[in-house]
């Protein structure tokens, strides 16, 4: 018999429920020319993601935000010396911490998601846009999704995206990629009221694209030398053909 008390604990035990504690930074940097790309990729971060570990404090230099959107250029570049592509390293929403109540449910999301899509539908108006979005990050793009003029979507290290298909996304074309090593594989995908995001959307029938990413933990999707790295760059440059799937 399915009992929603055990599977609330299981959410709770997996995701250290604990009093609500926002972070309140907001930080937007952007790698590469933007006034003249013609490609945009937009990096949305996770929890425990602060001012402090936005572009440092972390012994994987890749895995912030900034850190990680130089390495996306390089990669870009080594592909395609040419390409017109900037990165935007995008912290506009309170990121929570991962010892809280707001990395196991949907509000933090909710209240950023707004302010993503009028960051892409006002300030990168005209470009090729693709959102590159990592664990909780994930969640955010997924509320972001509906009325957002993006054309791709990638989500990487996901919880779940709250929605039951990628159908529900407004149109916009989604991409899943899930490490070997990565923890967040082991995350319950279930919802039960505002707890969880359900469906993992790297699981068939879901309407994604998975993209292949090696054996990748949660904090090496952006890793230099990676599978996961080059096809996340493929898709910033509109090069789906290329990717490599999972």
């Amino acid at each position: 018999m399915f009992r929603p008390s055990l599977a609330v604990a299981a959410v709770a035990a997996l995701t250290y429920l604990v009093v609500p504690s926002p972070q309140g930074d907001r930080i937007i940097q952007v790698y590469g020319d933007l006034g003249t790309a013609e490609h945009v990729a937009v990096i949305v971060p996770g929890a425990d993601t602060t001012a402090a570990t936005f572009d440092g404090g972390r012994a994987k230099p890749y895995s912030t935000p900034g850190g990680g959107a130089r390495t996306l250029l390089a990669q870009a570049r080594e592909l395609d010396p040419g390409a017109r592509l900037a990165v935007v390293a995008w912290l506009g929403y309170d990121s929570p911490a991962t010892v809280s109540l707001e990395a196991a449910t949907g509000w933090a999301a909710e209240k950023g998601a707004p302010a993503l899509r009028s960051y892409v539908n006002g300030t990168l108006g005209g470009k090729r846009v693709s959102l590159l979005c990592h664990s909780y990050g994930s969640v955010v793009c997924a509320k972001a999704a509906p009325g957002i003029r993006a054309d791709d979507l990638a989500v990487f290290g996901s919880p779940g995206l709250g929605v039951s298909s990628a159908a529900e996304l407004g149109g916009v074309r989604l991409w899943a990629g899930s490490g070997s090593t990565d923890w967040a594989r082991d995350i319950p995908k279930i919802k039960i009221g505002p707890l969880g995001f359900g469906r993992d959307p790297a699981e068939p029938g879901f309407g994604s694209r998975v993209f292949a990413t090696g054996a990748a933990g949660h904090s090496d999707y952006l890793a230099p030398g990676s599978e996961s790295l080059r096809n996340l760059a493929l898709i910033a440059l509109g090069r789906e053909s290329e990717v490599s799937h999972g």
